[in-house]
């Protein structure tokens, strides 16, 4: 009940909603999400952990929109889009581990350390960049296999909401 009401809000303020599915749009999504590994891999190499742990998820975000487009739906937020992994798309594990790493993303974004502490750790930055490559790759095989039928029993639960 709790996360319907937070998804019908989103829908009143236009930041979730049915669109055309575009698998043009989504392919670009995907090239988004390739760019942010890339940078968040340049931010880790450089000793910046804390960017690299944004960027890292960022991708990964970016790989949910893709998947989002390919179904027609389009989601601003991103305590949103973990819900819609759990009760539209039924990724129980995915949404646990998107929003284990959006929380250690907002950590790492909008918090800072005491002077003279790292935010992150080298080896917990190195585990989320390698989460995140993990995570695009599932994502995106369950992008490559959803059927026609499974997408429009999701659009048709969403329209509901």
């Amino acid at each position: 009940m709790k996360n319907s009401n937070f998804l019908n809000k989103l829908k009143k303020e236009n930041a979730l909603g049915l669109v055309e599915p575009s698998d043009e749009i989504s392919e670009s999504y995907l090239i988004k999400s390739d760019k942010c590994i890339r940078v968040a891999k340049l931010a880790y190499n450089a000793g910046i952990y804390e960017n690299a742990v944004s960027e890292a998820y960022y991708s990964v975000y970016n790989t949910l929109t893709s998947l989002f487009y390919k179904c027609g739906i389009k989601c601003e937020n991103h305590s949103g889009a973990a819900i819609l992994l759990k009760d539209f798309f039924h990724l129980d594990k995915l949404y646990l581990l998107f929003s284990e790493f959006k929380k250690d993303r907002i950590d790492n974004q909008y918090y800072i350390p005491i002077i003279g502490a790292e935010p992150i750790s080298q080896e917990k930055c190195r585990e989320r960049i390698a989460t995140a490559q993990r995570l695009n790759a599932e994502i995106r095989a369950y992008k490559n296999r959803i059927t026609i039928r499974e997408i429009a029993g999701i659009r048709t639960k969403l329209e509901k909401i």
